[in-house]
């Protein structure tokens, strides 16, 4: 199926896109972090109130350790002018009765005029500040995501007292105390009250108030920064996502497109590209999709090769077999005459009924052998069985004498299933016998080539043997070279079935003659070779 697009690449971008975009959303939502800065911001003015009240306490308090100490205002002015403007922070000096006594935004005396320092003479008075687009688009996102509704909301009075500020109250009674304040438009205000003291005795409050807005550019820079890094990731990210779903997708589309080009074949035959040098999981969906692209070409083959040697096999005993009835309805014909082919007629209707049978045969032994379970075979007691019920059978039909001969040490557990093996030996001891003279043996003798290697059975007879051009058609269909008394009694599919049987678990058959001294042939050998059921599955 042609798609325009590919689930599995969506599939792999969006789940290598997750952590990205959840870096994204750290990088934005940075509320601990500003929880952070805040807390040091605070501490950080609660040091610098400290420094500056201890300072106020010792230059701007009148009175000694006997008498009676109060702060004398104007001095306290002066010096929290100096000391604190340039800081930019701005401070609030209360003394002990909550009577506000100077204001740092203010002039040295209290009253509404602010402090405003002149721009540079190149700078008009109107000119702002320029903010880049991305310093926009972070105050934006710094707006959207402020938790300013969560603190209290700052209202410049133009007279302010102690009660606007809890926090300055707090410093009256000795302790030190901090407060944070929405003052709009994502802004927050700061503040840090400590007391002001001359021999532990609480003379006024100090207030420092500063904004957020070295924080905000903190938390500006911060964003920028992983933001960056948030888009380097995703490029990469992307890059990569793309380049493996690529080495997924790409190869399983060929093998998907070879796939149907091979279900849609008629006439040629595609093959499935080779990417078993990948040494991964797709390389080993290809060789097993090519192994089974081959099997099933093989078995395509096979079953018309089948076909066509049914349909010639078929032929002749049918063909036989008209012309004997023919013949026998002829009215001249004499009694000894009409038998004779009445005979003729039997014989190839026995033919064609062994035929038919072992070509049913042949035709369902493939799909048993792909069904039928795989388990341990016992080959010593399997032959042991039927070489007994061979000695009494066939001495008693023919004289042949067939005996059993162990070579090796047991076990003799093999690969494979007992039914099968089974039809194997006894399809090879039934065409022994068919070529085995009266009062000759044969013998079935079971060993093994190595102490790991597979199990050898042989089975040897006293015939005639076999020709030398012979030894590896005889294992072809419908092939039979049989004495006359045989003749008609097999199909020549015996061995064919014996052979596919052996393979199909592994194993070898293969025919040989067996020569004396003076190189005379002495009788054929059949070597089955069988796997050892030791270490498979």
């Amino acid at each position: 199926m042609s798609r325009g697009y590919s689930p599995l690449t969506q599939r792999i971008l969006l789940l290598n896109l997750i952590p990205v975009a959840l870096l994204t959303l750290g990088a934005v939502y940075l509320s601990d972090y500003e929880e952070e800065l805040i807390d040091s911001e605070l501490a950080s003015l609660l040091v610098q109130g400290e420094m500056v009240a201890a300072g106020i306490g010792e230059v701007a308090v009148v009175g000694g350790e006997s008498t009676v100490n109060r702060m004398d205002a104007d001095a306290a002015r002066q010096l929290l002018t100096r000391l604190v403007r340039p800081t930019g922070v701005r401070a609030r000096l209360f003394s002990e009765t909550g009577e506000l006594l100077a204001d740092s935004a203010m002039l040295n005396e209290l009253g509404r005029i602010h402090v405003v320092p002149l721009p540079p003479p190149e700078v008009p008075m109107e000119a702002e500040p320029e903010y880049s687009v991305g310093e926009r688009i972070s105050d934006w996102i710094a707006r959207q995501l402020s938790r300013v509704d969560h603190y209290p909301e700052y209202v410049e009075k133009p007279i302010p007292t102690l009660r606007d500020f809890p926090e300055a109250a707090s410093a009256l009674r000795g302790f030190n105390a901090s407060a944070v304040r929405s003052a709009g438009q994502g802004r927050l205000l700061l503040s840090a009250a400590v007391p002001v003291q001359r021999y532990k005795q609480v003379l006024g409050a100090l207030l420092l108030t500063r904004d957020n807005r070295a924080i905000a550019a903190s938390l500006r820079e911060v964003r920028y920064d992983m933001l960056t890094i948030a888009a380097a990731a995703l490029g990469i990210t992307v890059l990569l996502s793309l380049y493996l779903a690529g080495t997924i997708t790409q190869p399983i589309v060929r093998l998907a497109r070879a796939a149907d080009e091979v279900r849609l074949a008629r006439e040629s035959r595609p093959e499935i590209p080779d990417l078993g040098k990948r040494g991964d999981e797709i390389g080993d969906l290809n060789d097993a999709l090519r192994s089974m692209t081959e099997a099933l070409w093989l078995r395509i083959n096979t079953i018309e090769s089948f076909a066509a040697d049914v349909s010639h096999e078929l032929k002749n005993p049918l063909t036989s077999l008209r012309s004997a009835i023919e013949m026998a309805g002829h009215p001249n014909l004499d009694g000894e005459r009409r038998a004779r082919l009445m005979g003729i007629v039997m014989d190839d209707i026995n033919r064609l009924n062994r035929l038919i049978s072992d070509i049913s045969d042949a035709s369902r032994l493939d799909a048993e052998l792909m069904r039928g379970e795989v388990k341990q075979v016992d080959l010593d007691k399997l032959l042991r069985d039927m070489v007994h019920h061979y000695a009494v059978t066939a001495n008693q039909k023919s004289g042949v004498e067939v005996e059993f001969r162990v070579a090796a040490n047991p076990p003799f557990m093999a690969h494979g299933h007992d039914g099968r093996y089974g039809q194997v030996f006894r399809n090879v001891i039934d065409n022994a016998l068919s070529f085995a003279p009266p009062g000759s043996r044969i013998l079935v003798e079971l060993g093994r080539d190595s102490r790991n290697g597979p199990f050898v059975v042989t089975i040897d007879d006293e015939g005639q043997g076999i020709p030398e051009d012979n030894l590896e058609s005889i294992f072809q269909r419908f092939y039979s070279e049989r004495p006359t008394e045989h003749f008609g009694q097999h199909s020549g599919l015996g061995l064919s079935i014996c052979r596919q049987i052996v393979e199909t678990y592994g194993g070898t058959i293969a025919a040989t003659n067996r020569r004396g001294p003076d190189g005379k042939v002495l009788g054929a050998r059949f070597t089955v070779r069988l796997p050892a059921a030791t270490g498979r599955k």
